[in-house]
């Protein structure tokens, strides 16, 4: 059986980095994967925040099947006793959601300051999670409602810039990526999937071919049957898939390394279908 192999460097240094950043905010916006909620959340998330504040960005929910999409976000809100917003960051009222919430959660620190006899300022926040959940763009997208760069902070390096959203929001324009060793080979391999782990580290054939296991799994056969134009009685393979496109290379067999790239484009674009592929927490 293959295996996925994904051990980031400096793990140490990562940690030490995000750990630095995270003692300059208020509040941790988290973004997972919608159609990963819990693959792509990090287990000891709250060993490495303390007691922060933090809002639970349940995104790509443009790309999950949204029968799933509530009840995920219930499940993980009762789990972690966060607040969770379902985002795509492609409708503006999400980034205004999120604002909204980020004020709201921090509105009892701005009192304690307050009581202490402190000036009044805009609360800090940060965005993390794991590679390519959307951390970038949910930023971006943030920065974009900004007016402008606040400048560093004292300790903090001068790549590191804070943004004002509104008089009541700064945000820190770099990402926390949460560094991890992959262990879990299934969730591995659901990581791989989303294009999370870099692909040093697994064969396209043997994450496209698991990944067609798990759509099947979870009930969306006839999605893939139909997307991929399969006769209901041949099995849903990279091999068949190949042979239905008509994609042969030498010796009249099927081509399956393009097809498996072609699965995984077609996966992580949405293409196929609004597809998820963990069921809900019991």
């Amino acid at each position: 059986m293959a295996h996925i192999h994904w051990f980031p460097g400096h793990i140490a240094k990562a940690q030490r980095d995000l750990k630095e950043k995270l003692n300059l905010v208020d509040v941790v916006v988290e973004v997972l994967d919608a159609r990963i909620p819990d693959s792509s959340a990090y287990k000891n998330l709250e060993n490495l925040i303390g007691n922060k504040s933090r809002l639970i960005l349940l995104n790509k929910a443009d790309l999950s099947d949204e029968k799933y999409n509530k009840i995920w976000a219930q499940k993980i809100e009762e789990k972690t006793c966060a607040p969770v917003i379902i985002t795509d960051l492609n409708n503006q009222k999400d980034i205004n959601t999120i604002i909204d919430k980020i004020v709201e959660i921090t509105n009892p620190i701005m009192l304690e300051l307050l009581k202490k006899g402190l000036l009044p300022r805009a609360a800090r926040s940060m965005v993390i999670g794991m590679p390519n959940v959307g951390k970038s763009s949910t930023i971006n997208r943030l920065i974009r409602k900004g007016k402008a760069k606040t400048g560093a902070k004292a300790g903090v390096t001068r790549q590191q810039q804070w943004v004002r959203i509104n008089r009541k929001v700064e945000l820190l324009d770099t990402p926390g990526i949460i560094p991890t060793t992959q262990e879990d080979q299934k969730r591995a391999l659901k990581l791989a999937c989303v294009n999370s782990i870099g692909e040093n580290a697994y064969e396209n054939e043997y994450v496209a071919s698991e990944l067609l296991k798990l759509i099947v799994e979870m009930g969306y056969e006839d999605i893939l049957r139909n997307y991929y134009k399969l006769q209901p009685e041949a099995d849903i393979t990279i091999e068949n898939i190949a042979l239905a496109r008509n994609w042969i290379v030498k010796g009249a067999q099927p081509d399956v390394t393009r097809t498996a790239q072609f699965i995984l484009t077609n996966f992580r674009e949405g293409k196929i279908g609004k597809i998820t592929l963990e069921k809900p927490l019991e």
